[in-house]
């Protein structure tokens, strides 16, 4: 039983962050932006943890997608957890928190400061909407 309350609430909570889980195979207004970030002003740390995200993450999906998103350290959280239990993501724990460190980081220092500039994640009803436009 617990089981059962543990994955609905996993998928509850993952629902407005569906930016990749079911977007693999359409293109959405993310992928459209910049494929790469300037981190050489980021300290040391992340310089190295955006390698990891780059190699990572462009494994599934456009590296643009993550880069040209803006969501809060909650969602980066469980948006990274989530990826890290895909088939094949090759992301361990370790590489996971890198990842989302960064990401954090990214957000707080870079898309925050001018939200208007990135999107938001978008809904599994936003992203089967674009999905049938370009069928």
């Amino acid at each position: 039983m617990q089981t059962i309350i543990r994955t609905i609430a996993i998928a509850l909570l993952a629902s407005p962050i569906a930016l990749v889980a079911q977007s693999g195979n359409v293109n959405l207004p993310q992928d459209k932006g910049p494929k790469q970030i300037d981190v050489s002003s980021y300290p040391a740390p992340m310089q190295k943890a955006y390698k990891t995200f780059e190699t990572k993450c462009s494994k599934c999906h456009t590296i643009a997608r993550p880069i040209n998103t803006t969501m809060t350290k909650d969602e980066w959280e469980r948006y990274v957890k989530r990826m890290m239990h895909k088939p094949n993501s090759g992301i361990s724990n370790s590489q996971g928190k890198e990842i989302f460190d960064f990401l954090a980081y990214d957000q707080a220092t870079r898309k925050d400061k001018n939200p208007s500039k990135f999107y938001k994640s978008l809904s599994d009803e936003e992203i089967e909407k674009l999905r049938a436009q370009q069928q």
